[in-house]
């Protein structure tokens, strides 16, 4: 595990690179992103991103999915994985907006984990982009970069969740999990990490270890100097 002062000097570069990261689904309201967020569950943001313009402009609201109906929705998402899933699961959770929350998006993660189709990650997300709260969604990336680095290692997304909410200096925390996502889809690649292009390889254990003179010479091709 890194220290909190490399974890400190981390956040800080990242956070100098890109002050404002966003998210890249698409979405207008905290309605949409709920959907959008649902819908990205073993499927791509890119993805997403086609399907959903066409549906938030026909559903943009839980009443308005419903209206809409298995079929068309259905036909909407066709091109996300698990889509036949997915729909009954939106317009389940639609109707228990309008039952239980009167249409709105609730606040609290224990109402949002009790929608269908919506886990910890889900309900992270819209804690922390909708709402603004310091939370952490763990994705595969995340979960990735923080072994990797030795920022939170961990056996599974809780264990490393929670280790990141406790080691994660406060000033970052809102951010953070952006930074994560961002660093571990375009820099830190599940097969073979970007380590050349890095900018936190520094402070991060498998970027030392990288840098060793064991490491190198173990690199080095038979007979090289």
């Amino acid at each position: 595990m890194i220290t909190a002062a490399d974890t400190e000097r981390l956040f800080a570069t990242l956070a100098a690179a890109n002050p404002q990261p966003l998210p890249e689904l698409q979405y207008s309201s905290a309605f949409e992103l709920l959907v959008a967020v649902m819908l990205s569950a073993q499927a791509t943001d890119a993805g997403v991103n086609k399907a959903t313009p066409a549906l938030f402009a026909r559903a943009p609201t839980p009443r308005a999915m419903l209206a809409l109906g298995l079929e068309q929705v259905t036909l909407h998402i066709r091109s996300i994985g698990l889509f036949r899933t997915k729909a009954r699961n939106l317009l389940q959770t639609c109707a228990l907006l309008l039952e239980r929350h009167g249409g709105e998006v609730p606040r609290a993660r224990a109402a949002l984990e009790a929608l269908p189709g919506v886990g910890r990650k889900t309900a992270n997300v819209v804690l922390n982009v909708a709402f603004g709260e310091p939370t952490i969604a763990v994705d595969t990336h995340v979960f990735r970069v923080a072994n990797r680095t030795g920022l939170a290692p961990g056996r599974n997304p809780l264990q490393v969740e929670q280790l990141l909410l406790r080691r994660i200096p406060a000033a970052y925390l809102r951010q953070a999990h952006h930074w994560l996502i961002l660093h571990g889809r375009y820099v830190c690649l599940a097969r073979k990490p970007l380590c050349e292009r890095c900018s936190v390889s520094a402070w991060c254990e498998y970027g030392r270890h990288l840098q060793s003179p064991s490491a190198r010479s173990s690199q080095r091709p038979p007979g090289g100097p």
